[in-house]
Parts: structure tokens; C-alpha cells; sequence
């Protein structure tokens, strides 16, 4: 693999969350660690590698952590914060996702209300909140299979 298929595949999966609703840098973060040799790095290298200022890292670095994507980790004897991608990341990921549906539930839930069940625009948003339910109740059961799904096998 070139450096330059390298890059292309940093683009194309950056895209992939960006669309997905995760803003672009930390996106452009989170890829650059899931690429990296190491599965780890620190804020330095991360501007280095994706040309971007020490502020616009930090704040992708700081988004990442509090969505449990990534942690913070510092051996004892360095100096330098080094950054991985957080064990159950895509976990935590869905488990918020959840929420969201949640949320589109009660909206829809509002407006059948508003606009009444036998109209058609009542009628699509009880739709939208009947899916949106049946997501939120499917969600902790994906969990609880991936949770007990044995680890993938380790790359050599």
C-alpha cells in the first residue's frame, strides 16, 4: 500500500464519519489514530500528519474524549499525552445514538399531537416516531450481542 492509498483511505473514511455527523477534525482525528502503526499519538504528530494547527487538534482531541471515543494516556517516564482510540468506541457511539432516537421519538410524538393522528402529516410522523421506537428498543439488544461476541482475532 503507497502513502498515497494511505491517504486516500484517511479521506475516505474522515468523510465517512463527517457525514455520519462527527465534526471534520475530530473525525480527521479519530482516523488518523485508527490508521496509525501504533494505534496511538500524540497532539505533535497529529498536527504533523494532518497539517492542522495545535488548537484545531485540541479541540478535536477534547470533542473525542468526552464521546468516549478516544483516551488520554501518559507513561510515566514521558513527558508527551498520547492519545488512542478507546476500546468500545463504536460502543459508546451507538449507545449515544440512542439518545438521538429518543429524541426523534418525542419529537414526532409532539407533533402527531400538534397536527393530529388522522392527517397526513400526522400520519408520517407517527411514522417517523414508530421507527424511531423501534430503533431505541433494538439498540441495548445489538449491545448486549456484540458485548458477548468473542474478540476478533489479533492482526499479526
Amino acid at each position: 500500500m503507497t502513502r498515497t492509498d494511505e491517504q486516500r483511505f484517511l479521506d475516505r473514511f474522515t468523510m465517512i464519519m463527517s457525514e455520519s455527523g462527527y465534526p471534520r477534525m475530530a473525525a480527521r482525528v479519530f482516523t488518523a489514530i485508527l490508521l496509525s502503526e501504533h494505534g496511538r499519538r500524540t497532539a505533535g504528530e497529529l498536527a504533523e500528519e494532518l497539517d492542522a494547527g495545535p488548537s484545531a487538534i485540541s479541540g478535536a482531541v477534547k470533542y473525542l474524549i468526552q464521546v468516549d471515543m478516544l483516551v488520554r494516556e501518559r507513561a510515566p517516564d514521558r513527558r508527551r499525552d498520547h492519545y488512542r482510540v478507546h476500546e468500545s468506541a463504536w460502543y459508546g457511539a451507538i449507545r449515544s445514538a440512542r439518545e438521538v432516537f429518543r429524541r426523534f421519538e418525542e419529537g414526532a410524538r409532539e407533533g402527531v399531537a400538534v397536527f393530529g393522528a388522522d392527517t397526513p402529516v400526522g400520519a408520517r410522523l407517527e411514522e417517523t416516531r414508530s421507527f424511531f421506537a423501534h430503533l431505541s428498543d433494538e439498540v441495548p439488544e445489538l449491545l448486549r450481542k456484540w458485548r458477548e461476541m468473542p474478540p476478533p482475532a489479533s492482526a499479526p
